[in-house]
Parts: C-alpha cells; structure tokens; sequence
C-alpha cells in the first residue's frame, strides 16, 4: 500500500512537469508496466484529479483543469519561490490580495518541512502595512490580463499625470511590470499607435470584446516599448558640457538613459546630457565634482548662475549660524 501511495506521488508529480505524457514514457520512470500505468492512473482520477487520456498514434495522458484546486507537489525551490512570492505579495504592487497572500503563506507554512522552513526564516521579509500610492486593484488587472490573453477589445477611461480624463479603446497585448507599477502596452484604435497606460489609472467597462487579429509588437517587444516610454521624460532638453576630468572618472557616473560620454583632449571629457529640464541639468553638474565649460545650449549658462546665487545665499545662511568663538 505504502509502495502503491509513494508510486501515485510521483506520476502526479510527473504529469505536473510536462504538458504531455506518453503512456510508454511514464511507465519507464515509474519502472511499472503501461497497464499499472492506466491503473494508476484511474486511482488519480477517482480522488479528484482531472488527468485526461489521448488515444492513437502520439497519444498520452495529461493533468488538465479541475472543478477545484488540488493539491500541488512542489520541490524545495518551488515551494520557497512560491513563499518568497506570497510574502512580497502582501505588501506589493497589487492592492486587494494581501490577507489572501498572508493566509495562503501561513497553510504554507504549516505543511513545510522544517528544512525548507528554517530557510524561509532566515530570509523573513518584513511586511509593512501600507498599501504603494500606485498599487493596481486585483481585479482591474485580472481584467486586463484576460483580454491580454483571449485577444479581445478593452474600453476603459483613462486618467493621465495630470487628472485629465479620456476614453479610450485598445487592442490589448501585454501586462509589463516596471518596478512597483502595472502597464498595459495596446494598439490605440483611436490614434492608430501603439500606447502604454499605467493600469492603476485606468476604469475597465463591460462587455469586452470584440475579438482581434494580433499585429505584430513593437521593435524590441512589450518591454522594450515600455522602457523607452518611462525614459522619455528624460530627454526634453539636451546640453553637451566639457569636464576637466578623464573619462575614466566621469564614466561610472553616467547612466545611458540620459547622457552619452567621449574622451577629449588632455584628460578632459565631454558629456551630453537629456533632463526634463536645464535647471534639472545645471543641478547634475555639481555631482561631477569638477570644473566644467558648458558648450551649449546657451540657456544653459543662465541656469548655472541661478544655482550658484543659490549656493552662495546658503553658504552665508550656514555661516551665520555658527556662532564665532569666544
């Protein structure tokens, strides 16, 4: 009976791995004969799990969807990624599923062996009680997800940065997360273009739908569409500026969303830089730590005397404060 319990463990275990099995496969692992196999298989089928079987040529058996959850063999790592998921989970990006999180960890916890519990201990994240001004509602983006994944039209109003409100109707392709924020990439109907919109900003209406036949994505895919849409604000404004600093300094302080670097003569450098503004820009400079010449734009230069007047206004104010000695 033992035997017959610990055989059954492993071929759900097996049918969990792989979409498809073959009967001939499955009794080579299980070291069984194919009729045990079909045996087995009915006892899986008899306490509740759905394992559907495919006759013929390139037949086999497979672990399909069931009225209910069963339950689910999971390996050391599994089971410390799925911990390690809950954990974040309850205080993430997703609003609305974080007492469902805690709950799901705490069974968890209770059926671990005490190997894998005493990793998870040493790991313990510390959960603060504070939903991110960004989160998304779980069931917004459980919406989203599933015209993602049937392929059909969403309408939705849309708040952008600064409160205005549109509405919209996308083709919807894909759910990119940056950081602590959801984004759906989509083709506008409206605009003819592919748009990215943060999901914590939009309303779904129903019904959705219709269908659509999928365009080809972006250069670069959903990501890449999206990245390059949170980078833009960097680049309103550009200025190039000499640096009395070799590159060899200057070039672990450049992030290549906003500047670019080349070496020039004498161990100088010349950066050009892309801000959401000249003032932003003349404010970097000083982390430079160096004498600089700015080659433009002009503007610029204006921008460097206002922070200097700045620096200097509180350079005295700190100076007053210190009282001389006596």
């Amino acid at each position: 009976m033992r035997e017959t319990s610990a055989r059954l463990l492993k071929l759900l275990s097996l049918l969990q791995t792989r979409r498809d099995w073959a009967g001939a496969d499955l009794a080579e692992r299980l070291n069984v004969t194919p009729r045990t196999v079909r045996r087995d298989v009915d006892k899986l089928r008899e306490i509740g799990y759905p394992v559907n079987a495919t006759a013929g040529v390139g037949g086999g058996y497979q672990l399909g969807p069931g009225a209910e959850m069963p339950p689910l063999l999971l390996d050391d790592e599994e089971t410390l990624a799925v911990a390690f998921g809950l954990q974040s989970a309850a205080g993430g990006a997703v609003a609305g599923i974080g007492e469902a999180s805690l709950r799901a960890l705490t069974k968890l916890r209770q059926v671990m062996p005490s190997r894998i519990r005493h990793r998870l201990d040493a790991l313990r994240i510390a959960v603060v009680d504070r939903p991110a001004r960004s989160a998304v509602d779980a069931g917004i983006l459980s919406v989203v997800a599933g015209v993602c994944h049937n392929r059909e039209r969403l309408r939705f109003d849309y708040r952008s940065h600064d409160g205005t409100e549109t509405q919209r109707e996308v083709e919807p392709y894909s759910l990119v997360r940056s950081g602590a924020r959801w984004y759906l990439l989509g083709w506008d109907l409206l605009r003819q273009d592919w748009r990215s919109f943060r999901v914590d900003r939009l309303t779904p209406k129903v019904p959705t739908g219709p269908r659509f036949t999928p365009r080809a994505l972006p250069e670069g895919g959903a990501a890449a569409f999206v990245a390059a849409g949170l980078a833009r604000p960097f680049t309103q404004v550009q200025a190039s500026i000499a640096l009395q600093a070799p590159i060899e300094t200057i070039a672990p302080m450049i992030d290549e969303r906003w500047g670019t670097i080349e070496s020039g003569p004498d161990q100088t450098c010349t950066v050009t830089l892309s801000g959401d503004s000249l003032e932003s820009i003349a404010h970097w400079l000083g982390a430079f730590d160096t004498d600089f010449t700015i080659l433009g734009p002009p503007e610029l230069e204006a921008e460097c005397m206002r922070v200097a007047e700045r620096h200097t206004f509180l350079s005295e104010r700190y100076r007053a404060s210190v009282r001389p000695p006596s």
